[in-house]
């Protein structure tokens, strides 16, 4: 058995300007340096080799710690163990707080439940019409499509659903859930997600999408998807050109940290941005994973490098068992504070908590106007600087009462 290969055995620099965060490197083939290429680029076979098992985890990581052996031993009570071979060998193996490792390895504090967590944290059981439909905002609806997982993030919004550890016995009835749509005309926006709909058959996808864009009010499709980044082998040239049919078609992808964008990842989301589909990316703010400014800086810099917009980064949600992964706002605002005015605008971010119960997304950012009235504003700049800008007598009221939008009836 050979040695572990992690990204920063492999190629030298690309682009780096000498920051190692920034490297684009392969993933290295680790313990299966003997699988056949045609093979280790099949998506099927990464599926069917996946990492399953406190046994097969010894095997392949015998530093595992006590936190982590007692964590997976427990791990199918709540959320299963799954990692594929390739994003396995992303792993140091030599780190505890490696940001892979802490991401997909249970750790025995996800047993543990502080009083202001949740099973569903952002309500959406209560939000919905249909099973596996959510709707909570007006003009679009959350399309559950599948409760697996290519690998399971530890920190997962939806473990009471993915993966069925807690025997939630997910369905989706796709039949209920394309007839609320088509009979509610205001949604105009779909997103799929689940677990994740790139899980599907070319062909089981191609007939969902098909069914969706023959609803007249059905402007546009998203999908939300970690596969781009767990199993960069799914996103076939065949599979883009499938894709490529249903525009307009975005796609939001999930990467938390830069070591996670390798040339197998910044290849495969090339030939989505190929086939013309926008690609945003929604990052979870994590402790010991991305919680450093400079990681951030350098991940949101790299996804640009790789076509990627990125677009949110969420607080992380109140799940069950989450507590030891989760950061503060006060370092989620200090993180803002050192991307705007510190890269490109095109590199920043919205910072968002999920309002806990079924809010919905709320923007959290740092202040930056400190007072205003009815003849100027005054602001501050990146830098500290104020600045006063005058206001404009447009007639309107000082602070406008929020205009209320009733919910559509949910039946």
């Amino acid at each position: 058995m050979n040695r572990m290969l992690t990204a920063q055995d492999d190629e030298p620099p690309s682009g780096s300007k000498g920051n190692p965060l920034k490297e684009f490197r392969p993933a290295g083939r680790g313990f299966w340096s003997d699988v056949p290429e045609h093979n280790w680029t099949d998506w099927h076979w990464q599926l069917k080799h996946r990492i399953t098992s406190l046994d097969q985890l010894q095997q392949l990581m015998p530093t595992l710690t006590p936190e982590e052996y007692a964590g997976t031993l427990l791990a199918n009570t709540k959320l299963a163990l799954a990692i594929t071979p390739y994003f396995f060998n992303l792993i140091d193996p030599a780190d505890e707080n490696c940001p892979i490792r802490r991401q997909v390895i249970p750790r025995i504090e996800e047993t543990e439940t502080a009083s202001w967590e949740m099973s569903d944290p952002c309500g959406e059981d209560s939000h919905s019409p249909v099973p596996g439909l959510v709707h909570r905002y007006p003009d679009r609806v959350l399309f559950l499509v599948t409760d697996r997982c290519a690998a399971y993030c530890r920190y997962c919004t939806r473990s009471r659903l993915v993966s069925n550890a807690t025997g939630y016995d997910f369905h989706p009835q796709f039949d209920q859930q394309l007839d609320y749509i088509r009979q509610t005309p205001q949604i105009r926006d779909v997103l799929l997600s689940g677990g994740d709909p790139l899980l599907f058959s070319d062909a089981k996808l191609e007939h969902l999408l098909q069914r969706l864009r023959a609803i007249p009010h059905v402007e546009f499709i998203r999908i939300g998807s970690r596969i781009p980044i767990f199993l960069p082998q799914r996103i076939t040239p065949e599979f883009c050109a499938m894709l490529k049919r249903f525009h307009p078609l975005f796609m939001s992808i999930h990467s938390n940290h830069p070591r996670e964008l390798t040339t197998e990842v910044r290849d495969a989301l090339g030939r989505l941005a190929d086939a013309g589909i926008p690609l945003g990316n929604q990052s979870v703010l994590l402790r010991h994973v991305n919680d450093d400014p400079e990681v951030m800086k350098a991940q949101v810099q790299k996804l640009l490098m790789c076509r990627v917009r990125p677009y949110y980064i969420y607080q992380c949600d109140l799940i069950a068992g989450s507590a030891h992964l989760r950061s503060s706002v006060r370092q989620g605002l200090a993180i803002m504070e050192q991307l705007r005015g510190h890269t490109t605008g095109y590199a920043v971010p919205q910072y968002v908590i999920d309002a806990p119960g079924g809010g919905g997304k709320v923007p959290v950012s740092p202040e930056y106007v400190l007072s205003r009235n009815h003849d100027r504003v005054l602001i501050r700049n990146y830098e500290g600087k104020v600045f006063e800008y005058p206001e404009a007598d447009d007639g309107t009221p000082l602070f406008p009462a929020p205009r209320h939008i009733a919910e559509p009836e949910l039946v």
